[in-house]
């Protein structure tokens, strides 16, 4: 009797291994396959459709830095800033919800829309708060908050804000402002979802 018990148990203790080592097996390559499709490459874009400049007595900024709540509160404060507006940018999916942004999977980021009067304040100077709000060289990240959604990046509007950022990071770069490099993506702004 006690060898049966025996044998049963070997057999249980063996099934329960096998079901063990499936559910690790399932549950691995499903997170790759979730991983691989976050991981997609998107197609370069383009900045050749950019104006050269804005024409409106309003211009726009668009800036990834982390939490947009967070940000968007630095740059209310600004003189000549006269509207922050947060929601996101750079993904696929079409008019996504918080929640969807937060899962990482839509590409895109949290932002903030600064609408400012040029004669007031500078795109220079509001590229200045953008660098000193977050921390440029942390990828994917900024303080607890972790993810895609959170990374850094500058959405230009025209080619004269392309041409401003580019110089800027190159002049950071050249006096070593940061221990770090620096991770900030440069794109073309495309579409703007509110939060």
């Amino acid at each position: 009797m006690i060898t049966f018990y025996r044998f049963f148990n070997l057999r249980v203790i063996e099934m329960v291994h096998k079901y063990i080592a499936m559910l690790v097996l399932l549950v691995t390559s499903n997170a790759l396959l979730s991983c691989k499709s976050n991981i997609a490459k998107k197609e370069p874009q383009s900045f050749e459709q950019l104006p050269d400049h804005q024409n409106g007595l309003v211009d726009t900024a668009t800036f990834a830095a982390g939490c947009f709540w967070c940000v968007e509160a630095q740059f209310k404060t600004l003189d000549g800033v006269q509207q922050v507006i947060s929601g996101y940018a750079g993904g696929e999916t079409k008019d996504p919800s918080y929640s969807q942004v937060s899962t990482g999977n839509t590409g895109h980021a949290e932002v903030i829309n600064v609408l400012y009067d040029p004669k007031k304040i500078t795109f220079d100077t509001l590229l200045e708060a953008f660098f000193i709000a977050h921390d440029p060289t942390r990828l994917n990240r900024q303080g607890n908050d972790i993810g895609t959604q959170y990374r850094s990046a500058i959405f230009v509007h025209d080619q004269e804000q392309l041409e401003k950022v580019n110089f800027y990071l190159k002049k950071m770069k050249e006096e070593r402002l940061y221990d770090r490099p620096i991770v900030t993506e440069i794109n073309p702004f495309t579409t703007f979802y509110k939060a």
